[in-house]
């Protein structure tokens, strides 16, 4: 059996304004989530929501929503603020964001949140035990084989991507991107070099329809994509935030990723992601959680 993991990041952040905001919270709550919702039940789809603990606290009936479909209901962290990225934080700080939002997120479904991702993939050697400490049993921030090019915040640590394990596996004590035991379940998101998420498939039809043929044949695909990909936002100033001082950084992960990341926003992002669900439907890929997924794992292991 092969699966499909359709795996959402729902946060605040703006794409055509490149920002944190409440409007475009309140257009993921009110426009992008049912937007999701209804296209997933079109194609009969169960998926994994990350959600982040502002959103969640914001927006409550927004992820009651989302939970109530049976759909998974996962932790992208506390907040997606750059300067309180995963990479940047240490041990305490860590656990201290993923118990908040865990603890704002369960409250809202009354039930148990195991599955994590971090803010733009962005983690650190402290992540794993973080994780074990706040009672989580999946990660998915890893993008085994991808290469970001310099045009993301992180890269360089990210470059250790490019070994990690393609397929599932449970990681080391110490690092994310080796196996191990510490009893996480890393579900890679796929890539092989150029990462198969919404932002490719929006960017380039042509390259993510490339990328997917290198990568067809894996067990499972783990495809990123955000809820706001889907609906179309309103630009309020030319301004493009700074998130680094460094202006080579400014100019690759702000300027130029912000140009290519708002292609084909709204309905033809819709479409283009319905011909992804579409083809691997076609090719008789499961469609399932990443709750689902380590259930399946186990039943491996103890059969």
């Amino acid at each position: 059996m092969k699966y499909f993991l359709l795996t959402s990041d729902v946060e605040t952040t703006s794409l055509v304004n490149h920002k944190l905001s409440d409007e475009t919270g309140n257009l993921v709550a009110n426009t992008a989530i049912p937007v999701s919702l209804e296209l997933y039940a079109k194609y009969n789809i169960k998926s994994t929501f990350f959600i982040t603990g502002y959103y969640a606290s914001k927006y409550p009936e927004s992820v009651k929503m989302i939970y109530n479909a049976g759909h998974e209901v996962a932790c992208h962290g506390y907040s997606h603020k750059h300067s309180e990225a995963f990479d940047q934080m240490n041990l305490e700080e860590q656990i201290e964001h993923l118990n908040k939002a865990r603890n704002i997120i369960e409250d809202i479904i009354s039930d148990q949140v195991i599955s994590f991702r971090a803010p733009a993939l962005r983690t650190n050697r402290f992540t794993i035990e973080a994780l074990k400490r706040s009672g989580f049993k999946i990660d998915s921030s890893i993008a085994s084989g991808r290469f970001d090019f310099f045009l993301s915040l992180g890269s360089l640590k990210k470059i250790n991507w490019l070994f990690a394990p393609r397929s599932y596996y449970f990681t080391s004590n110490e690092r994310l991107y080796r196996k191990g035991d510490s009893g996480i379940l890393e579900i890679p998101v796929t890539a092989n070099l150029i990462p198969y998420i919404g932002t490719i498939m929006r960017i380039s039809p042509f390259i993510a329809k490339m990328v997917r043929y290198t990568v067809l044949g894996r067990e499972h695909i783990n495809f990123l994509i955000h809820p706001i990909e889907l609906v179309n936002e309103e630009r309020d100033s030319d301004k493009i935030e700074r998130r680094s001082s460094n202006p080579i950084k400014y100019l690759l992960s702000d300027v130029i990723r912000h140009k290519l990341k708002i292609k084909n926003i709204g309905e033809p992002g819709i479409k283009l992601l319905e011909k992804q669900l579409e083809y691997f439907k076609n090719k008789g890929y499961s469609f399932i959680t990443c709750k689902k997924y380590l259930e399946i794992i186990h039943e491996r292991t103890t059969t």
